[in-house]
């Protein structure tokens, strides 16, 4: 479907009065507040709480065993929360668990489909316990089948897919009804990079096209490419939450790295860049390269200027900001993609 074809809200219509005004009142997508799930003694989900506007991917990053499927599974009411709320476009996920299911749908880590059957068969089958008439599923499978470049495998029995293959068709029939919240759950986990890609298109095809979508994920790369917000997920509390930039600039500035053309003036290059940017350079001399924190990215252009009067030639310059993964280790103490101890717990309820 054209991204100018945005579907509409599913609380089109819900106003308020202010002045005269009718002004539309859309809720989140996604409310939630202390979420809390026991397994036994463990509390794999700790207070998580977590607001998406709609419209929006919003990224959940955690290492294995975080809490994060478990999260998932409670705001889709696969799962009963132990403590805490949560409302999908304002439908509250215990009290109204039909209104929320026919309002979202859910793509997990591992592939929901019947792997004796072809891809055909799974739609029309996911299709018709959806409530389509058989005409309708058929035509529904069809557009999704070629929505995801599946068309010439349509037949072919699922175990001759490929992953990706097999990831794409999952994603597929999550589609079948069209709901305006996805919940992908590590959707490209044992992806190749060029199917990951693939997926990373859809998934941006779907937010242009109007969808919601939570995105669960251990790869720093992949949130730092898709989501408009963040939220850092960590044996199951929410240790951090902003947008990629402000996650990157709260443990650290900016760094400026620059390469001389000419060895021999790094002493000078040096004191320039101190004087203009008031802070220590340190320097490689074997290479001619000089590194100072920047915190004011706009003063680049007045040290290149200041450079160039002093007669100083520049090689290369760039301004580099924190990683994600220097992000992660920072406020975790270890890696996004390190197994956490209770990984078996989690995906055992997955």
């Amino acid at each position: 479907m054209s991204p100018s074809k945005r579907r509409a809200s599913p609380l089109q219509g819900v106003g308020c009065i202010v002045y005269g005004m009718n002004l539309t009142a859309t809720p989140p997508a996604i409310e939630a507040d202390g979420l809390v799930k026991l397994f036994g003694r463990q509390r794999a989900v700790d207070g998580v709480s977590l607001s998406v506007p709609t419209g929006s991917v919003y990224g959940v990053l955690g290492p294995n065993g975080a809490g994060k499927t478990t999260t998932v599974r409670m705001l889709a009411t696969l799962l009963r929360p132990d403590g805490g709320e949560a409302r999908i476009f304002g439908h509250d996920v215990v009290r109204e668990p039909n209104a929320v299911r026919s309002l979202v749908g859910v793509t997990g880590q591992y592939a929901s489909v019947d792997e004796d059957l072809s891809a055909v068969e799974n739609l029309v089958i996911f299709a018709r316990l959806l409530g389509l008439s058989r005409g309708d599923a058929r035509r529904k499978c069809t557009e999704l089948l070629e929505e995801f470049d599946l068309t010439e495998a349509a037949t072919k029995p699922l175990k001759n897919f490929s992953g990706g293959m097999r990831r794409r068709l999952d994603l597929a029939a999550s589609l079948i009804a069209h709901p305006p919240l996805l919940f992908l759950d590590e959707p490209t986990t044992g992806l190749d990079p060029r199917t990951r890609a693939q997926m990373w298109d859809t998934i941006r095809r779907l937010v242009a096209d109007g969808s919601t979508v939570l995105l669960t994920t251990q790869y720093l790369d992949e949130a730092d490419q898709l989501a408009d917000r963040i939220a850092v997920i960590d044996r199951g509390k929410v240790i951090a939450d902003g947008t990629a930039d402000e996650l990157k600039a709260s443990v650290g500035v900016s760094s400026l790295q620059l390469t001389l053309a000419d060895r021999g003036q790094i002493d000078d290059a040096r004191s320039v860049i101190a004087h203009t940017l008031g802070v220590d350079v340190a320097i490689t001399p074997e290479i001619g390269r000089l590194t100072a924190p920047m915190t004011d990215p706009s003063l680049t252009v007045e040290l290149l200027i200041r450079l160039r009067d002093h007669g100083i030639a520049v090689d290369e310059i760039t301004v580099q900001k924190p990683s994600l993964d220097e992000v992660f280790l920072t406020i975790t103490g270890h890696g996004a993609e390190d197994t956490a101890a209770d990984a078996d717990t989690e995906r055992s309820v997955a």
